[in-house]
């Protein structure tokens, strides 16, 4: 049976390429605000695109924090993408303005120091090292990129990549992975990612 994985409706955009990429990728896929079917699914996405702020609002307009919450300190398989990787940080900082994030990957999210902003296009990546998301991908793969703010550091389970400055593009911490890129838009790469994470759910 192909593990059931659901793709969280908490009103933001890009559902349904997720969805069909997930499919592809081998998951039995569901999009649904449900927090139930989140917290029972094999494995949960939480997607996103847009502002911090507005990602947030949306997620805690369902209730959603604590599920995804929940999900991470049982060791369950949650993965953000984009806006909803940002979000699983502790804060990001739009405009001056802080926004709490559900604070599951230390650190912060905020403008990338760049002569061309937003940094939108294809990029390779530094994967981490024992990386399970990008296993099999050779050196030099690409991946779809389009954001203005990012979060920075190094350290165990992170991916980079460089816009003139170095940036975190994927966390893997146990059950909780990350990607700042789009899986989804990147073609035969971000195909490989995400049968790689659907193979960890089963």
């Amino acid at each position: 049976m192909a593990p059931s994985v659901v793709v969280l409706d908490y009103g933001s955009g890009n559902l349904r390429s997720a969805e069909r990429a997930l499919s592809r990728a081998g998951g039995d896929v569901t999009v649904t605000p449900d927090l139930d079917a989140a917290a029972a699914a094999d494995g949960l996405v939480v997607p996103g695109v847009g502002a911090f702020a507005a990602c947030m609002a949306g997620v805690d307009k369902l209730g959603a924090g604590p599920v995804i919450a929940a999900r991470v300190a049982a060791g369950r398989p949650v993965l953000g993408i984009c806006v909803g990787a940002q979000i699983l940080f502790e804060y990001g900082e739009e405009h001056g303005t802080v926004t709490q994030g559900l604070g599951l990957i230390p650190g912060g999210v905020t403008r990338l120091p760049a002569t061309r902003v937003p940094h939108m296009g294809w990029n390779t990546v530094e994967p981490a090292a024992g990386s399970v998301l990008f296993a099999g991908l050779p050196v030099g793969t690409r991946f779809y990129f389009v954001h203005s703010y990012a979060a920075f550091g190094s350290g165990p389970g992170v991916t980079t990549c460089t816009h003139d400055v170095p940036f975190v593009a994927a966390v893997e911490r146990g059950s909780l992975s990350a990607t700042q890129f789009h899986p989804e838009k990147s073609g035969d790469a971000g195909a490989a990612l995400l049968r790689n994470w659907v193979a960890t759910l089963v």
